[in-house]
């Protein structure tokens, strides 16, 4: 696997037949739909396979399966131990599958061949292991009745969760949504981006062959408004666990509230600040600052787009971020193990940032790196002189696009600035005073406040956030609760 070369991995992508049929019960079926829509890679436009569009029926033939594969217990009460190493032979397989998914994931993507070997594949096989390790190692509670009666408070599964989730990180996204929900015995349909559609595919056959029962896990791809409405409408779906736009939040929550209640859980995004104070180590600054923002061509939710820095440090940042850029994020062929940028998912997302690059420009921003294009590749931007309350400024670009805002140096006025956002998912803030450090940080509006770094994360931690980026949780022990419902026992226990 770390030893293909470039040609090896082209050699590898010309061969491919990616299976692109929905998965229901355990085996691959056909869809009900006839219409189908084009797997484009963002590489060379070549089309890799044609996806089933997908219809209501298949959404509640897979629904259907979860339920029955929920109600008979084939998996929820099965003893932890046996749960467990289901899901740590599934782990296992995703691992030794690493060339097949990264291959998936660099063509429909985008994403360099080595980051999606070094991070989604291989953090998504860890993510379902360390779920896997926490099943046998939580336990429930009793509580302090008096001794005429006992009172045991259990964790119980939801029941059919529907995972929705985005293209940037598809695997890995979904792992940190099916490690905890089938951890805590639920079962699930997974909703894939119609632009990342076959890895999926591919990971629920490896849980099938891995041990999972039929029905457990189920992948419905098609198209949002089709198979997305029918599974956040569907009163057999207990939860919705989205990750994706503010937008489409909404509207999950719309169908839950026009069906059954079902809960929603939900990542949209953010507009996240790295803040700069005047006493911060700047090197160390400038480059967290370029890697939080071009990674991945800037297309990852935490992104850092917004650096406040003090004017007086203005031009002495900029420089040491446009050196690293430089020295760091040269486009290439994503098949290429030493290219570090790919190219945006699709043309749409070409567009959509292009189109908040021409509004910068129109509303007083200056474009002081970048700015063109070869093909679906943008070079990494950088604008300039964004003012508070702009488009570029409040609005998730979700592209390699960096916007800088000065201010007067002041903690006050760079906490202000960074915390004037609708969202509230990460946020950094960089000084060599950790007093400073401390009061800064707890004044952040984030799910996630980073001090003197950016971007450092472990399945140990939870991510989300607060405001529009909305109220779910991903990740740690705390993300087995957001699967569970608390269920109270009470036993009389009369003297006799």
């Amino acid at each position: 696997m770390a030893d293909l070369t470039h040609q090896d991995w082209i050699a590898a992508a010309a061969a491919l037949t990616p299976e692109t049929r929905p998965f229901i019960g355990g085996r691959h079926v056909e869809s009900t739909s006839d219409e189908t829509f084009p797997s484009v890679s963002p590489r060379d436009g070549r089309e890799i396979a044609r996806i089933p569009a997908g219809s209501e029926e298949d959404v509640d033939r897979a629904v259907r399966a979860a339920l029955e594969s929920f109600e008979d217990g084939r998996w929820r009460d099965l003893p932890p131990r046996e749960r467990k190493a289901v899901l740590l032979r599934w782990a296992d397989t995703i691992a030794a599958h690493t060339t097949e998914l990264a291959l998936l994931d660099t063509l429909e993507m985008g994403k360099p061949i080595s980051e999606s070997q070094r991070v989604d594949v291989a953090k998504t096989a860890e993510t379902i292991a360390w779920y896997a390790e926490a099943i046998d190692k939580t336990y429930d509670e009793v509580a302090p009745t008096g001794g005429d009666a006992l009172a045991w408070i259990t964790r119980e599964p939801l029941g059919v969760v529907g995972a929705v989730v985005p293209w940037n990180y598809a695997l890995l996204i979904a792992s940190w949504k099916l490690g905890p929900a089938l951890a805590t015995g639920n079962s699930v349909v997974l909703k894939p981006a119609e632009q990342t559609s076959l890895a999926a595919l591919l990971l629920a056959r490896l849980a099938s062959e891995a041990g999972l029962p039929d029905g457990v896990l189920n992948v419905v791809p098609g198209r949002g408004e089709v198979v997305g409405q029918a599974l956040g409408r569907h009163r057999d779906v207990d939860k919705i666990a989205f990750t994706g736009s503010a937008e489409v939040a909404r509207l999950f929550q719309v169908y839950a509230g026009e069906s059954n209640g079902k809960q929603v859980a939900v990542e949209a995004g953010g507009k996240s600040p790295q803040l700069i104070l005047p006493d911060a180590d700047l090197p160390a600054a400038a480059s967290a600052v370029a890697w939080g923002i071009f990674y991945n061509a800037g297309q990852t939710c935490n992104a850092g787009s917004r650096v406040i820095v003090p004017a007086a440090l203005k031009d002495q940042l900029l420089a040491e971020v446009v050196k690293i850029t430089g020295e760091t994020f040269r486009p290439g062929d994503p098949l290429d193990p030493a290219t570090v940028l790919g190219p945006l998912v699709d043309d749409v997302q070409l567009d959509r940032v292009l189109g908040y690059l021409d509004t910068a420009r129109a509303e007083g921003g200056k474009v002081v790196l970048g700015g063109t294009h070869d093909g679906l590749t943008l070079e990494p931007t950088i604008v300039d002189d964004v003012r508070p309350g702009t488009t570029i400024e409040r609005e998730e670009v979700f592209g390699p696009v960096l916007s800088v805002l000065t201010y007067d140096g002041s903690p006050d006025e760079g906490v202000r600035l960074a915390n004037d956002t609708d969202f509230g998912l990460v946020a950094s803030v960089w000084t060599r005073d950790v007093t400073t450090a401390h009061r800064v940080a707890k004044r952040l509006r984030a799910g996630t406040v980073w001090i003197n770094t950016f971007d450092a994360s472990d399945v140990i931690t939870p991510f989300g956030g607060f405001k529009a980026t909305g109220a779910g949780r991903d990740k740690s022990l705390h993300a087995l609760d957001a699967y569970t419902a608390l269920k109270t026992t009470w036993l009389n226990l009369p003297e006799t």
